[in-house]
């Protein structure tokens, strides 16, 4: 499994220290990659051959994400056609599609069973890429550091179409208020709490 790893976890690995490691990458024997922050992260299975184990070839299964915000959308059918049409964009590219997750739920959740178990098969390298139809299909926001996520376990994520059709607009719209309805009941209900607390003590005072 291609699972990046810390420079510290790296020279714990090979019995080393991590300035013999930092040499050793200077000197063209092993290499790194860079984290946004200039972190160093290197592949586990380069560690490991260096270890001399035996590495398993890597999969070369496809996971299929499809997603609506909506059980309206669901309904009308928008989940199966999205899935038929990533289906045959696969088929096309003779791709080894091995899961096919497809969900109802916002792409501001962070809580999507499906997306769980998509992100576990990941890290357990079981897939080596990724099929989504658009990059809100997996998240509204922040999509390069779940993008991030995925290529961290070796897995390539792959957007069918980079734009969104008019059609998905008013999801969007649907989204943002019940992102807005779910803070406005945060607020309240905050406030309702303290009410009721300056409440209770105010007659508690008054006693």
């Amino acid at each position: 499994m291609n699972k990046l790893i810390a420079i510290k976890e790296a020279a714990n690995l090979l019995g080393v220290d991590q300035k013999t490691l930092r040499r050793w990458e200077s000197n063209g024997k092993i290499s790194s990659q860079k984290t946004i922050g200039g972190h160093r992260r290197y592949l586990l299975s380069d560690i490991e051959s260096m270890q001399g184990i035996d590495i398993e070839e890597q999969t070369d299964d496809i996971a299929i994400y499809c997603r609506v915000s909506s059980h309206e959308q669901k309904q009308k059918g928008d989940l199966d056609r999205q899935q038929s049409r990533l289906v045959k964009y696969c088929a096309e590219k003779d791709y080894k599609v091995k899961y096919i997750y497809d969900e109802v739920g916002s792409g501001m959740s962070d809580n999507r069973r499906k997306l769980l178990k998509l992100m576990n098969i990941a890290a357990d390298g079981k897939i080596s890429r990724l099929v989504i139809e658009h990059k809100d299909r997996l998240v509204r926001f922040n999509f390069i550091l779940l993008k991030k996520y995925f290529e961290s376990f070796g897995v390539e994520v792959e957007v069918v179409e980079n734009t969104l059709p008019k059609s998905y607009e008013s999801e969007l719209v649907e989204d943002m208020l019940s992102l807005m309805s779910s803070f406005s009941a945060r607020i309240y209900g905050k406030r309702s709490a303290e009410n009721r607390k300056k409440l209770k003590q105010s007659r508690t005072k008054t006693k």
